[in-house]
């Protein structure tokens, strides 16, 4: 069985950044020394034969939140995937937890129901229902998240189109829409895979003021994004993969400061 923390090391000695400017992998731990609210470990994953994710060890903070990073093709949407469970990728070795309750030993409705909030890049919007109807059905089994009419403060403008059909909405408001769905679970961790693609920039800027009201609720998240810049702003922590595996784990601050960094990893 490989070891994630030798199999990094070795990367970023081979080509990657040392610990000088670009630290590697370390165990985060929460105040007092406790263990990290989300860890992964050592994930491996597979599209078919197609070896996708390879060996992604990192943890996260309770209320961090957390750019993870990367060129096209780097293994950002697949290890997000993975951490919630779908069946694809699919995992093969390594272990993923979240408030102690071993995600990895999970299916995607078991993972979801024990606090993992997915939003994903094509938004999954239920055609033929409303947008209030699409939050109903979001909270018709518990746990519960936050209400909806909480949800119409944090976002007027679904509230103002609460009974218009959630597919009429523009992009930037069934963006909004999918978001207020895993809000509306209790979520633990939320994942956010490209939330600002296809977006115009006003749009995105309302997103962000979106993301930020949530981060000062203490939202624990993953940001999944091809606009860098914008996630690393938000962002606390940043994760860069390439290739299928982690490269740099620092604060986001580093990425923003290191343009070796960037144009090596992320080509800006």
């Amino acid at each position: 069985m490989s070891n994630a923390a030798d199999d990094q090391s070795t990367l970023l000695k081979n080509g990657g950044f040392t610990a000088t400017n670009a630290p590697g992998v370390a165990p985060v731990t929460g105040k007092g020394g406790h263990p990290a609210y989300f860890s992964c470990w050592d994930i491996h994953a597979y599209y078919g034969e197609s070896y996708i994710v390879q060996g992604v060890s990192f943890d996260i903070r309770e209320g961090e939140i957390v750019a993870l990073l990367g060129r096209n093709g780097a293994g950002k949407t697949s290890t997000l995937r993975a951490i919630a469970r779908l069946d694809d990728p699919n995992l093969t070795h390594g272990e993923i937890w979240l408030d102690h309750k071993p995600l990895h030993t999970m299916k995607s409705h078991d993972a979801a129901q024990s606090g993992i909030g997915l939003v994903p890049e094509d938004r999954r919007i239920i055609q033929g229902l409303t947008v209030e109807e699409n939050l109903q059905l979001a909270q018709i089994a518990p746990p519960m998240g936050w209400s909806i009419e909480r949800i119409y403060e944090l976002f007027p403008r679904l509230g103002e189109r609460r009974t218009q059909e959630g597919t009429t909405l523009s992009g930037g408001e069934q963006q909004m829409l999918a978001i207020s769905r895993a809000l509306a679970r209790d979520v633990k961790l939320l994942l956010l895979d490209e939330p600002y693609e296809g977006l115009a920039p006003v749009i995105v800027q309302e997103i962000e003021r979106t993301l930020e009201e949530i981060k000062s609720h203490g939202m624990t998240t993953i940001i999944v994004e091809q606009n860098a810049i914008a996630a690393l702003h938000l962002a606390d922590r940043a994760i860069i993969l390439d290739m299928g595996q982690v490269v740099f784990d620092g604060t986001a601050q580093e990425v923003l400061d290191n343009s070796e960094l960037r144009q090596q990893y992320l080509a800006i």
